[in-house]
């Protein structure tokens, strides 16, 4: 919904390159068995520097450049932009060049803190596209969606930026505008989003208890996820919880070690919780060192459960018997490691080094993991805002029009219709409603109306009782405590 909230982008968004699973921030992670620490030639061989062409070639282009730009330039800027041009053409969106800032942000995002409007992006065919906002997130209370596209933000164009370039356009101080453009998918029209830059502080972990049945919500797999994660399961087996929901919706992933952790929890010792291959074909298989839980356990995901949330969701399903329930999920199958020694300078190269696969050999790069229980969300979770530039009135036909017949429909004031053509009945809603929000009853949806019925919206959509997929896991677990219990 679009609502001005406080919120500001969360610069790790952009430096993940979309979601992230990685092996390590500083060195080499050891997945395959090298040492950590070892320079980027001992880790993937026929890298061990420069032909004596190919260096000649670089030094000619940087001198010519120096030599006949019409303007001074900046010599580091230059080396940067070299690199980041040998990590664009290796067409894989999760590889890139972080320089000094960026890097330190990108490590302040693995420990779980950062500044942002919490909403992690990455590059797609040249096009910034939110992998997911962040839960409790500006982001998400101003309604940013996975798989939105940000086209300009306060007016400037991101068409054909680097990913950190339209970052650092989205970034600015605390307390000030990013007015965002969006492309959705099913909106005919660009959408407008008005956030109010903050500071961003993640909390990964979050637990409460339903009738006996745990629900645990992980919002991203940072370092100290595991632990937190043990805690809060801790703390509800004490409280006598009788089945688990594991809710990693919107969750864009972080670090495998930390995800192989947590699924030892449920994953009986032996058996397989990932597997990792690397470019020669050879596979390391992650097995589980824990034992299974006698309770029954459920994952929700959707589209915006990527990475780490897909390895959870995989081996969970086909090693620990747990449903899958919700939508099918984002679908990035690749393993990256970060490279900050061999620099110098503070800055990191994040470079793709494996595929991921579930623990039957399935690779979901692209595909995503489908859902034992396909449970769709109400319409009006994914309704987009209404543009408040536009008054809409009886006998109007438009997509805003369409919007909001959506949101009174969810609210409850019945407009009888949601094609998008503004008739009586859409008219006596849309009075009812002004008249229970204390607004004049005059039919008109105009700016005041519109943020009005988008304020409502919000607060029933963050409802629990309004949470289909939530109420859906939460019955599919007792069903099973019910079986569980019969069958004694």
């Amino acid at each position: 919904m679009l609502k001005k909230s406080t919120a500001a982008i969360m610069i790790v968004a952009a430096l993940l390159c979309g979601s992230l699973l990685t092996l390590g921030v500083t060195g080499y992670a050891n997945v395959f068995g090298q040492a950590a620490g070892q320079g980027l030639a001992a880790v993937l061989p026929g890298t061990g520097g420069l032909e004596d062409k190919e260096a000649q070639k670089l030094g000619t282009a940087l001198s010519l450049i120096e030599g006949n730009y019409y303007e001074e330039v900046d010599r580091d800027k230059l080396i940067d932009g070299a690199v980041n041009g040998m990590m664009e053409a290796l067409g894989d969106p999760y590889s890139n060049y972080m320089g000094k800032e960026t890097a330190e942000k990108f490590e302040e995002s693995i420990e779980g803190s950062f500044s942002g409007i919490g909403a992690e992006v990455s590059s797609e065919n040249g096009k910034v596209v939110v992998v997911s906002p962040i839960k409790g997130s500006p982001a998400e209370k101003a309604g940013i969606q996975a798989k939105d596209i940000i086209l300009s933000v306060n007016g400037e164009t991101l068409e054909g930026l680097e990913l950190n370039d339209a970052v650092a356009k989205i970034r600015g101080p605390k307390g000030s505008e990013a007015v965002l453009e969006i492309q959705r998918s099913g909106s005919a029209e660009a959408l407008k989003f008005t956030i109010v830059r903050d500071d961003v502080k993640l909390e990964t972990v979050y637990a409460t208890m339903e009738d006996s049945v745990g629900i645990i919500e992980v919002t991203q797999f940072s370092q100290n996820t595991a632990e937190r994660f043990k805690e809060e399961l801790a703390n509800l087996e004490k409280q006598g919880m009788k089945g688990l929901v594991i809710d990693v919706r919107n969750d864009p992933g972080g670090v495998l070690p930390i995800v192989i952790e947590m699924a030892e929890q449920f994953v009986p010792s032996g058996k397989a919780i990932v597997q990792v291959e690397d470019k020669n074909k050879q596979r390391e298989v992650s097995t589980s060192k824990g034992s299974s839980k006698k309770y029954p356990v459920a994952v929700l995901m959707n589209k915006g459960s990527a990475s780490a949330s897909e390895i959870l969701a995989g081996a969970l399903q086909q090693s620990a018997g747990a449903k899958l329930i919700g939508e099918h999920s984002f679908g990035k199958g690749t393993v990256q490691t970060s490279f900050d020694k061999q620099f110098g300078d503070g800055s990191l190269l994040k470079i793709t080094i494996a595929k991921w696969l579930t623990p039957d050999g399935t690779w979901i790069h692209g595909k995503g993991i489908e859902p034992d229980i396909a449970v769709a969300q109400p319409d009006y979770f994914a309704v987009a805002p209404i543009n408040k530039s536009n008054t809409l009135q009886f006998n109007m036909n438009s997509t805003d029009v369409k919007n909001a017949q959506v949101m009174l429909e969810g609210l409850g004031y019945k407009p009888g219709r949601k094609d998008g053509y503004f008739d009586t009945a859409t008219k006596n809603a849309v009075k009812k409603f002004q008249t229970a929000s204390k607004l004049t009853a005059t039919g008109v949806i105009d700016a005041k109306t519109a943020e009005a019925l988008e304020a409502a919206l919000i607060k029933v959509i963050q409802d629990p009782a309004n949470d289909n997929q939530r109420n859906a896991a939460i019955a599919e677990i007792r069903k099973e405590i019910g079986a569980a219990a019969s069958n004694k």
